[in-house]
């Protein structure tokens, strides 16, 4: 099933209520949505899918239009999520800075999207609580929810391209979720964005429940977000959860399993496509049952499926969707 901000709202919900994370994961190709899909749904967990500018450029084709990508991705996950009746997701716009705001706006007016992260970050402290707010605004009027965030977090993810990271200060989230009113705040607590291993980065997991509870301390409680985790271990992320976390982002675990994968089918296959050593090229017929792309796209298909399911069962997620209420 397709959630709509609302819907998502009681996802998010019930997970900081019950003290578990959703994994949120960033998608591009319809074989990474079935892949998600079918793993939320085995392990009748909700979800939320993710799309950043770069994603939906690529999915628009040369034109790079984000219009057209936007809805594609869209309309591509409402379709395929019919058929699950055991779990939900929901569709979210990742990293959006203040150049996107346009693109964030049509998204939520023609309703792509159950909520969008405004990335005003870089700005100065009170131009990212003007701008933040302004979406916030902006989606309100249209039921989609929100996702802020002060600080950085270093490295590459798609567009985002930091070379040093800034932690977030607890007051300063206390005064930005205060003033802003967003339903999600991500926290910049040392995770890595791209390739890292969570045991040789620095986490200040307990900085964390120092924003938790003094947020719900002024009454202004809300689902707290953790990015760049995909080489955090099984510990790191089930302490950041059991520390006030609700979403968990994951994008460059999905793509090495996808590359691992396809690397491996044609390791094995290669003579499918590749006329062997000593045979003569008259003689070698190419094996279209083996070639064949939804063949090898399987493969990638079903580690991104595995990989998902796993999570899932770190954070405490499974068996826990709204749909099983």
């Amino acid at each position: 099933m397709f959630y709509d901000g609302n819907k998502l709202k009681e996802v998010f919900l019930k997970a900081k209520r019950e003290r578990f994370g959703i994994i949120a994961s960033n998608v591009v190709f319809d074989s990474t949505i079935r892949g998600l899909l079918e793993g939320y749904e085995h392990q009748k967990a909700d979800g939320l899918l993710q799309m950043s500018s770069g994603a939906v450029k690529y999915a628009a084709g040369k034109s790079q239009s984000l219009f057209i990508g936007a809805e594609l991705i869209s309309e591509m996950i409402k379709i395929i999520a019919r058929q699950y009746k055991n779990s939900g997701v929901g569709l979210h716009i990742d990293h959006a800075t203040p150049n996107y705001f346009d693109f964030v706006v049509h998204c939520i007016e023609k309703q792509f999207v159950s909520s969008v992260m405004i990335d005003a970050s870089k700005e100065e402290f009170e131009e990212n609580i003007r701008i933040s707010s302004e979406v916030v605004k902006i989606a309100r009027k249209y039921g989609v929810l929100v996702e802020g965030e002060i600080g950085y977090i270093k490295g590459t993810e798609d567009e985002i391209v930091s070379d040093s990271e800034l932690y977030t200060k607890p007051e300063e989230a206390l005064e930005y979720v205060r003033r802003t009113k967003v339903d999600l705040f991500a926290a910049s607590v040392g995770t890595n964005h791209g390739v890292t291993k969570g045991a040789k980065i620095k986490l200040k997991l307990d900085l964390i429940k120092e924003i938790d509870d003094l947020l719900i301390a002024n009454k202004v409680e809300t689902g707290i977000v953790l990015h760049g985790a995909s080489g955090l271990t099984a510990e790191q992320q089930q302490q950041a959860v059991a520390n006030g976390v609700v979403k968990i982002n994951k994008d460059t675990r999905y793509q090495m399993e996808m590359a691992s994968a396809v690397q491996k089918y044609w390791e094995i296959e290669k003579d499918a496509i590749i006329c062997p050593a000593g045979m003569d090229e008259d003689d070698f017929l190419p094996d279209k049952k083996r070639f064949d792309p939804r063949k090898w796209m399987l493969a990638s298909e079903n580690a991104v499926q595995k990989a998902v399911e796993e999570l899932i069962k770190i954070v405490g997620a499974n068996g826990k969707s709204i749909m099983l209420s």
